[in-house]
């Protein structure tokens, strides 16, 4: 059995690849970082490191690498015949991601079983996004292609910090993950995952996981970034910014309940357990990593604007997410294309216009008007200067 992940990054290598390598699949890493590339096939194993209470180190084997930009034909060649395909690479990546698939899928043999394909991206429904992506390039041909693969959503969790340049190829991670798959496309031909569970309705997982995790780890790292701390578990550590991020979690959690009917006492027990992975000192993570592109952050669909909106919509409480949302607005980091960006967009245009820009509300939305004077405020902010 082989698998074709796109991106070799931390989270390919030390999640996504990691449970591939469990299940018995051959790993074909697809990246466009050239030393990445090189450092992976010049090593014949990796070791995954569990940082913190119950962690293990595990050695993965029988992988190789593959430069897309520098030798596309190859990993065409690889897809043509895989058995699975994955992705780790960001959702605004993989409309890229999907020209080779659809070049192996023509070159995929007929009568072959179709490959399995899964985003694991930070999004709701990516898979069906790069599903979208590979029918309109394939356009005419997709009729005849169509049979060649099946597409499942995902959702996936697991705290992987940034890797310190100079270190190899070894991943360090938290102990907990979790890697839910749709059931139904696969029919009664299920990927070989080990430690991933199939579920009927991957919607709940998705939303829970989003507006839990993510929405709790970047307002962490927005708290902790204004109150000048570098690490996330040092922000946790703070009182004041646990008892914010911890409200935030709450109204999330409200939502989710109301929307999806999770258990309370369930959502309550869930919402601890993402506190404590997030204080977990052994995870050398900081606020600039886990706060980087805030304007994806603060897009409609995403981890603020996403359950704020449906909680707005449903008379619930949203002043914690508000805090979160003016947090991630002051987010200032230089390294950081997407926090360069918005406060030169804070200070040149429209606070209204940029609001509705930036978060894709319209006026009427009931979150809207506070959402506006939480723009408008930052601006005044940023023009006082």
């Amino acid at each position: 059995m082989k698998a074709v992940h796109f991106g070799a990054g931390n989270i390919g290598r030390g999640f996504v690849g990691l449970l591939l390598h469990e299940g018995g699949y051959e790993l074909v890493f697809s990246d466009v970082a050239g030393a990445l590339v090189d450092a992976i096939n010049d090593a014949d194993s990796y070791t995954v490191h569990e940082a913190g209470a119950g962690g293990v180190d595990t050695v993965v084997t029988g992988f190789r690498a593959i430069n897309s930009a520098a030798d596309p034909e190859s990993l065409i060649a690889e897809i043509a015949d895989a058995d699975v395909i994955t992705t780790a690479v960001g959702p605004t990546v993989l409309r890229f991601v999907a020209a080779p698939i659809i070049d192996g899928l023509r070159q995929r043999e007929a009568g072959a079983p179709p490959v399995q394909i899964m985003a694991c991206e930070n999004a709701i429904g990516a898979t069906d996004l790069l599903k979208e992506e590979i029918i309109a390039r394939a356009g005419d041909d997709w009729e005849g292609l169509a049979g060649r693969a099946v597409f499942a959503n995902t959702a996936v969790d697991r705290i992987v910090p940034g890797h310190p340049a100079g270190e190899g190829i070894d991943v360090t991670v938290e102990p907990f993950f979790e890697w839910a798959i749709e059931r139904g496309p696969f029919g009664d031909n299920p990927p070989n995952i080990p430690r991933a569970h199939f579920v009927d309705d991957l919607a709940p997982y998705i939303e829970r996981k989003l507006f839990t995790v993510n929405t709790g780890h970047a307002t962490t790292a927005y708290l902790g970034a204004q109150a000048g701390i570098e690490q996330i578990s040092d922000a946790l550590a703070d009182e004041s910014i646990a008892a914010r991020v911890t409200a935030t979690l709450e109204e999330t959690s409200a939502l989710l309940v109301a929307k999806h009917e999770f258990d309370p006492g369930e959502i309550a027990e869930y919402r601890t357990t993402i506190l404590h992975r997030f204080a977990n000192p052994a995870l050398a993570d900081t606020v600039w990593r886990v706060g980087r592109q805030p304007l994806r952050k603060l897009s409609r669909h995403d981890r603020f604007i996403g359950p704020a909106a449906e909680a707005a919509e449903r008379g619930l409480s949203v002043t914690a997410l508000l805090d979160a949302i003016r947090a991630a607005l002051a987010f200032e980091d230089p390294a950081d294309e997407q926090s360069v960006q918005l406060q030169q967009m804070l200070r040149t245009q429209d606070a209204t216009e940029l609001a509705m820009e930036i978060t894709g509300l319209d006026a009427q939305h009931p979150l809207f008007p506070a959402v506006r004077e939480v723009f408008t405020a930052r601006a005044a902010e940023v023009a006082g200067r």
